[in-house]
């Protein structure tokens, strides 16, 4: 199975995405974590893209495609895999299926985890992070026993600047922008499957199994 989860931020992909990755035996590729890989190891890949960063634009479609692809054309891929943050625009779909197809390949199933803007607002602008062992805690879901400071570390809890109200809002504007069209395609392909992210982890983990059986 080649897969695809979208949602928007907040939506609880990355965790999901773990735990449907190994439900099915897909390989789990990330396209932020790739990309810090590339990054990190200095590839021929990771330089282009750091050059982007550095002078404050965004990396270009065609050199995260050519990162996924590299990824996904992997061994350890053969037998399928899950796409974590990507493809985000209407141009990397396209041009993901038509190199997909090169290798006679192609995206099966596209799951949508759907959470409304309220919701996203809530669990973002209430999270919290301990810098020193990394542990996330939200005010109203997961508070630490004493509030501001990491149950683990006693560190002093801290938030992140793209958690601030404004940011968030701005953050669910480009969101719906590029993603609703992404939406659209898969749609209009058959692959577009839709999952609610109200419920709990575990509610949300089995909806997508069962949309993934279907």
């Amino acid at each position: 199975m080649n897969l695809v989860l979208l949602g928007p931020p907040g939506a609880g992909k990355g965790t999901q995405a773990v735990r449907i990755s190994k439900a099915f035996g897909l390989v789990h590729l990330s396209s932020g974590d790739i990309l810090r890989a590339e990054r990190k190891a200095k590839t021929e890949l990771g330089a282009k893209a750091q050059d982007y960063m550095d002078r404050g634009v965004l990396v270009p479609d065609d050199l995260i495609l050519s990162m996924m692809m590299d990824h996904i054309g992997r061994p350890e891929a053969a037998n399928g895999f899950l796409l974590d943050g990507f493809p985000r625009t209407l141009a990397q779909a396209e041009g993901l299926d038509a190199r997909l197809a090169e290798k006679d390949r192609k995206i099966e199933t596209v799951i949508n985890i759907e959470v409304d803007d309220a919701a996203v607002t809530r669990r973002l602008t209430g999270r919290s992070t301990c810098p020193k062992c990394g542990r996330i805690y939200h005010e109203e879901f997961s508070p630490p026993v004493k509030a501001g400071i990491c149950d683990d570390c006693g560190e002093a809890l801290t938030r992140r600047k793209d958690d601030s109200l404004e940011v968030v809002g701005q953050r669910l504007k480009t969101y719906h922008e590029e993603t609703k069209p992404l939406i659209a395609y898969y749609q209009n392909g058959g692959l577009l499957k839709r999952v609610s992210g109200e419920g709990s982890v575990d509610d949300v983990t089995a909806a997508i199994q069962e949309a993934c059986r279907r």
